[in-house]
């Protein structure tokens, strides 16, 4: 399922335009984004818990050339899912 298929759900379910269906979408899309850019953490019940991890700088090789360059450290999004999440998949 990609972003089209959750708008297609939410306008299912909820009625109304799939332009306000979409815009429901994008609010909670970028509210996330928002929060994780201020380093906070969003947790959903049932579904999981999304956060920022800082992950730290390093030497890495180019696979091609075999030459080293440094990696520098960066934040990267995290997710960790609910167990009502990895129990509804088993």
């Amino acid at each position: 399922m990609n972003k089209a298929g959750i708008v297609d759900a939410v306008h299912a379910m909820l009625g109304g335009t799939k332009v306000q269906a979409e815009q429901a979408v994008d609010i909670v899309v970028n509210s996330i984004i928002d929060s994780l850019k201020k380093g906070e953490e969003v947790s959903i019940a049932g579904l999981g818990i999304f956060s920022v991890k800082e992950r730290a700088a390093r030497d890495a090789r180019n696979p091609r050339t075999g030459e080293a360059i440094k990696v520098p450290a960066m934040k990267v999004p995290k997710f960790r899912a609910a167990k009502g999440l990895k129990d509804a998949v088993k």
